[in-house]
C-alpha cells in the first residue's frame, strides 16, 4: 500500500536536523521533500552529495532548489506553503517543519533534554554544573534549554544557559539567546576555528564539526580566555549536538599536514 503522508521543509545543505529527520521519516515509510537554498548560479545544477546531502539523498529525500534571492524575496513560510499546497493537490498529507525544526514542538525536545540532564545529575551527586553551553543556528535548541532550565530544579543552582551564534547576528537571536561569538558566517570557517577543531580532535579524540559545535566551542574557549573572571571556578556542561558530516566539506582546509 502506498503511503501518501510526507514531510516538507526548507533547509541548508549542512543542516543536521534535516538529515536526522529525513532518516527518521524513512524509517516510518514517509516521503520527505526538501527545499534547498543555494546560489542562483547553482539553482539549475545537481546539488551534489556533500555532507548531509549524501545521507538525505541516499535515503530517498526529494530535493528542490531555490536561489537565495528567491528565498529572500518570498520568504521561508511562503516557500514551504507553496510546496505544501502542491503536495496537497497530489493527494498527500504534508507536515511542514520550519528551518532547523525550530518551533514549539522542536524546542520541546530540548526541554526534555534538560529533564534527562537533571536525572543523570541525580545519579552522580558529586557532579553539578553552573553553565550549559550550546551552538545556536536557528534558535530551537537554546529556546528549549532555556525554558527547560527555568522550569527545572537546576535553576535553584543558578545555572546559566549560553548560546554561541553560528549564523546571522546577535540581534536576530536577541529574544532566544545571549549570542557571544561571531565568525565569518554560517558554514564559513576562519583559519583559527578550523585549527581549533583539528587540535581538539588530536588532543582528545573528540571530533567537532566546523558548522555548529566547532564554532560554539571555539567561541566559548575564546570568551574564557578573554573574560576569565566570568568563568573562573564554574563547572560547564557543553552540549555536543552532532554534525560530523560537515567535516567532509572542509577536507582540504582541515586535513593534518603531511
Amino acid at each position: 500500500m502506498s503511503c501518501y503522508c510526507c514531510g516538507c521543509q526548507l533547509f541548508e545543505s549542512r543542516l543536521n536536523q534535516c538529515r536526522a529527520t529525513v532518516v527518521a521519516a524513512n524509517y516510518l515509510n514517509l516521503d520527505y521533500f526538501l527545499i534547498l537554498c543555494t546560489s542562483k548560479d547553482l539553482v539549475d545544477n545537481d546539488p551534489g552529495l556533500i555532507g548531509n546531502l549524501l545521507v538525505e539523498r541516499l535515503v530517498g529525500a526529494h530535493v528542490e532548489l531555490v536561489s537565495k534571492e528567491e528565498y529572500t524575496s518570498i520568504g521561508s513560510v511562503a516557500l514551504t506553503d507553496m510546496l505544501k499546497e502542491k503536495l496537497l493537490s497530489e493527494g498527500r498529507k504534508p507536515y511542514v517543519i520550519p528551518l532547523g525544526g525550530s518551533n514549539s514542538l522542536g524546542a520541546w525536545g530540548y526541554i526534555e533534554a534538560v529533564r534527562e540532564i537533571q536525572q543523570q545529575l541525580q545519579k552522580v551527586n558529586s557532579v553539578a554544573f553552573d553553565d550549559i553551553v550550546v551552538a545556536c543556528g536557528s534558535g530551537g535548541t537554546i529556546i528549549g534549554l532555556s525554558i527547560g532550565a527555568s522550569l527545572s530544579d537546576l535553576k535553584a543552582k543558578w545555572m546559566q544557559v549560553h548560546a554561541y551564534c553560528v549564523c546571522d547576528d546577535p540581534d536576530h537571536f536577541y529574544d532566544y539567546a545571549q549570542a557571544l561569538a561571531k565568525g565569518l558566517g554560517y558554514a564559513i570557517s576562519t583559519i583559527e576555528e578550523l585549527k581549533f577543531v583539528r587540535e581538539i580532535a588530536e588532543a582528545t579524540g573528540i571530533v567537532l564539526d566546523p558548522v555548529y559545535i566547532g564554532k560554539a566551542a571555539y567561541g566559548m574557549m575564546k570568551d574564557m580566555a578573554e573574560n576569565p573572571g566570568k568563568w573562573e571556578g564554574r563547572k560547564v556542561l557543553f552540549i555536543h549536538t552532532g554534525g560530523l558530516l560537515g567535516l567532509f566539506d572542509k577536507t582540504d582546509q582541515i586535513a593534518p599536514a603531511r
